[in-house]
């Protein structure tokens, strides 16, 4: 729930990928699903990279890899288009 009172930045902060499309950890290609947990963890679905990836709060530079990155597929290693967390 969001308090009634609740203020917001200004100014937005990018903290997930931002730089260009692409499967280095620091980059989404046509992210979907999106879940942020109690600990403000960002957990992204990257769609095209067939991955999970993680960013811990605070971490803005590079993302880790939590499922899949191993190509398209369906072994336990792969993922195949996810598109929710």
């Amino acid at each position: 729930n969001i308090p009634t009172n609740a203020k917001w930045s200004q100014n937005g902060v990018t903290i997930a990928g931002g730089n260009g499309e692409g499967g280095a950890t620091n980059q989404l290609y046509h992210p979907w699903g999106l879940f942020v947990d109690d600990d403000l963890t960002v957990v992204i679905a990257d769609y095209e990279n067939h991955r999970i990836m993680q960013w811990k709060n605070g971490d803005t530079a590079n993302g880790q890899v939590v499922a899949g990155g191993n190509g398209e597929g369906n072994g336990l290693h792969q993922l195949k288009y996810p598109t929710d967390v």
